[in-house]
């Protein structure tokens, strides 16, 4: 679950870090504030930008274009780091009803990418090299019609009718069945048993999936943000607030530097209708 700074309402101003499903939380962006890029990890540690750089309020990516541009160059996913030495393992991730894709990561993680990526169920195919573990993904991806990426609009559409548990497992236990069926990959890869792990209740989808009426589209200088968090998934942090629900993708909150809510000339942060899902927006007022 996400881990950036917040304030729980009855604990002054002791920050959390991991969201927690129940966990009352504010945050609040001073006056006089821009959002800055958050640098590159390497080695573990997070490096501060070297410019500085502002960032749009509304990018989902916390980084400016010299830092992404850095992080690529060491990258898995980029393809510029081909002799990485570790294992990986191949997976197949279930969002939602036809809604399943192909995707490796370092074996040493488990199921930490699937987390990431708000993968409500998964199986591990096999595991082995880096470069075969990326040869199976493609050739997977080709033969089962499948694709290596789903955008977030389409994950979080399927969050809000999930079909039960037994579909999911046998929808997925399909798509497996079929992998083992195509030809080659196993060859270059240690293939793993059938294994469904469903993330459904840890992600707060179930008994009811949240149903958001809006969602936060940025934060501003002097906006404050006060709710009870329903669910997590991945960087999705579903809110109930006193208007209904509401959805703040965690992406938007790195960058800029958060306080404790204090006074009356706070500001919600602004927000756009679901549209999608057939709702009406929250009123502005009843966000803090």
């Amino acid at each position: 679950m996400p881990g950036w700074r917040w304030f729980h309402p009855e604990h002054g101003d002791r920050a959390g870090g991991e969201l927690r499903l129940g966990a009352a939380v504010s945050l609040a962006v001073p006056d006089g504030v821009v959002r800055e890029c958050v640098g590159v990890v390497r080695a573990g540690r997070r490096l501060p930008c070297p410019d500085a750089a502002a960032t749009p309020a509304a990018a989902v990516r916390d980084q400016c274009e010299r830092c992404a541009a850095l992080d690529r160059s060491q990258s898995v996913a980029a393809d510029t780091v081909p002799d990485d030495p570790r294992t990986y393992a191949v997976y197949l991730a279930w969002f939602g009803t036809g809604l399943v894709k192909v995707g490796i990561t370092a074996q040493e993680r488990g199921p930490a990418r699937l987390l990431e990526q708000a993968a409500v169920c998964f199986t591990f195919l096999g595991h082995g090299p880096l470069m075969s573990a990326r040869r199976t993904e493609a050739v997977l991806g080709a033969a089962l019609g499948i694709p290596e990426r789903v955008r977030s609009p389409r994950k979080r559409a399927a969050r809000a009718a999930l079909p039960p548990s037994e579909e999911r497992a046998a929808e997925l236990r399909g798509r497996y069945e079929a992998a083992l069926a195509v030809p080659g990959w196993q060859e270059t890869l240690t293939p793993a048993p059938y294994e469904l792990v469903d993330h459904a209740a840890h992600f707060g989808l179930e008994p009811r999936a949240p149903r958001p009426t809006a969602r936060v589209t940025g934060l501003a200088a002097g906006a404050a943000l006060t709710g009870t968090v329903l669910a997590v998934a991945g960087s999705d942090v579903y809110l109930a607030t006193g208007a209904g629900e509401l959805l703040l993708d965690a992406h938007l909150v790195a960058g800029w530097p958060l306080c404790r809510p204090e006074g009356d000339g706070l500001a919600p942060p602004p927000t756009e209708p679901m549209a999608a899902a057939g709702q009406e927006g929250v009123t502005p007022e009843a966000l803090f």
